[in-house]
């Protein structure tokens, strides 16, 4: 992206504070991993905020953290990304409610599971823990290891798969940034003229 995702403007809010403000609609509590020393926009108060125990480690230190931080009042958590501009909290449900009696459950839509679009039960973490100790740092590699629901696409037929949209590139950002235009125009027809990109940053 060549800058940090987290504080990308959509709207009138930032990227991760938009992220968190979906996720507390739906979930208590909400943490938020963060690289050590990394700078984050403000977050409301309840939100904890902690770091990665081992730099470099990639998404799964991050689920490492989370799931320490969450032990005790969670028996599960969604795990997503903070570049998912389009996340709603019907998707988030949808997700959770699909865990059943499995430790984690995931959309794969076209073979590729979302696994940061997901739903983990806390007692995957000696897993996480061991795969981090042996350096085996894919995500991937832990839903082979552990009970996973894999779910389908025609499971979110009425919820929709726009909260697996992210953005990795400017390219990504500007489509993002043109899509919300577009819904913000729509759901207020009296605003219905022609803006630039600037104009909504």
């Amino acid at each position: 992206m060549g800058r940090a995702k987290a504080w990308l403007p959509f709207g009138d809010e930032l990227l991760l504070p938009r992220i968190v403000r979906i996720a507390c609609g739906v979930l208590d509590p909400v943490v938020v991993v963060a690289a050590p020393g990394q700078e984050l926009p403000p977050l409301p108060k309840a939100v904890e905020v902690v770091r990665d125990r081992l730099s470099g480690k990639g998404p799964l230190a991050g689920l490492a953290a989370g799931l320490a931080a969450l032990d005790g009042p969670c028996d599960a958590a969604y795990v997503s990304s903070c570049d998912v501009p389009f996340l709603t909290d019907a998707f988030v449900r949808r997700v959770i409610d699909s865990l059943g009696d499995a430790e984690i459950a995931l959309p794969e839509i076209g073979g590729y599971p979302h696994a940061l679009a997901g739903v983990y039960r806390l007692s995957v973490r000696p897993a996480v823990e061991r795969m981090l100790s042996e350096n085996r740092l894919r995500l991937r590699d832990l839903l082979a290891e552990v009970q996973t629901r894999r779910l389908a696409a025609d499971g979110f037929s009425d919820v929709g798969l726009d909260s697996l949209t992210n953005v990795n590139t400017p390219v990504e950002y500007d489509a993002a940034l043109k899509k919300i235009e577009e819904t913000t125009n729509c759901t207020n027809p009296t605003n219905r003229k022609s803006q630039s990109t600037n104009d909504i940053l």
